[in-house]
């Protein structure tokens, strides 16, 4: 870490001090999903490891990082004596990916750092989110056009990284809120028209992988089975992808998991007040979206808002995590006022 880091990394501390005695204690929670080995030419603002390996020593030296259970109830103790003490920060992983374990893993082990691992089961060993079965299709196909007006797309170039990019984002976001069935037919679709290149098959955790994070003493969190938009299922449904997901990872580490991070994690769009009761039923003693802001004292456990700056300079990534204290995340308007989900 250099000099600038370091000075950059105390300077941050000292923000995030001042912005804590103006606008009260807060608890400040990261999102990462992948921290790949070198930069990636087709996502270049993604975390590597270099990169990866310098936001953590500053943060261990601006923060002090808990695992988000520790960190939960550091905040449902603080909502009983009215204080939350220091520069709390939790650092999670969301769906499961083998660099998790390969690449981060050491690196917070260098910096004497926990993080919470929230793992979708139906991915380990050997399986492949859809979101990665059309990036690698599209980085991998040799067609520079593909013909997607079957999924209302018209026809997408991709000669060039940049085209890539602008049609791995157009499919995605086309797909996303599509039921499994109809998702995995687009994406059958998909490999076909860009003539079937070989995916890989080694992007998520395999089961022994996840034991050795949880024997590193990390937190693993749950993240439902399929990953799904829990609005688009029934409340049965989604009740058993929450139950079976923890579950199962219950099983492979003979450890209580205590945590959720629902699918995707937009409020009412994503998930909504149902599964919010359904987590607090189910036993978990917190839960993660992907609003944006703070938790403060007071703030329900079941939707702590997380964020993660994308800036790429060190100096300013750390500006803008302090300087997110300032925001509010999501609160709901009123208190949970629904039907116990059937099954329940």
């Amino acid at each position: 870490m250099s000099v600038t880091d370091v000075a950059s990394a105390w300077a941050a501390r000292g923000l995030a001090q001042g912005l804590r005695w103006l606008t009260g204690p807060s608890l400040s929670v990261l999102i990462f999903h992948r921290v790949r080995p070198q930069p990636d030419a087709l996502f270049p603002i993604e975390i590597d490891a270099a990169r990866f390996d310098r936001l953590m020593a500053a943060v261990a030296r601006a923060y002090e990082v808990q695992p988000l259970a520790q960190a939960a109830q550091s905040l449902r103790q603080g909502q009983v004596t009215g204080k939350l003490r220091g520069r709390p920060l939790a650092i999670t992983f969301d769906d499961g990916y083998a660099d998790n374990e390969e690449i981060a893993l050491p690196i917070l082990r260098r910096h004497g750092l926990s993080a919470t691992f929230y793992v979708s089961t139906g991915f380990l060993d050997g399986g492949r989110m859809w979101n990665d079965t059309i990036i690698e299709c599209l980085r991998g196909t040799q067609r520079k056009t593909l013909d997607l007006a079957a999924l209302g797309l018209g026809v997408l170039e991709c000669d060039s990284l940049a085209q890539r990019r602008q049609a791995i984002s157009r499919v995605i976001g086309v797909l996303k809120y599509r039921d499994l069935q109809q998702r995995e037919e687009a994406l059958a679709l998909l490999l076909d028209v860009a003539g079937r290149p070989q995916l890989p098959t080694n992007l998520m955790l395999r089961r022994e992988q996840v034991l050795s994070l949880h024997r590193a003493g990390m937190e693993i969190g749950a993240h439902t089975v399929n990953h799904p938009i829990l609005t688009s299922l029934s409340d049965a449904q989604a009740r058993s992808e929450l139950a079976e997901g923890r579950d199962e990872l219950q099983q492979i580490t003979e450890a209580p998991v205590r945590t959720l991070a629902y699918p995707n994690g937009g409020p009412d769009r994503d998930y909504d007040a149902r599964h919010v009761a359904m987590a607090r039923e189910l036993g978990f003693e917190a839960a993660v979206t992907t609003a944006t802001g703070v938790s403060r004292l007071g703030d329900d456990l079941f939707e702590l808002p997380r964020f993660t700056p994308w800036e790429t300079a060190l100096p300013r990534w750390l500006l803008s995590l302090a300087m997110n204290q300032k925001t509010t995340g999501f609160k709901r308007a009123s208190p949970l006022t629904v039907p116990r989900p059937t099954g329940a």
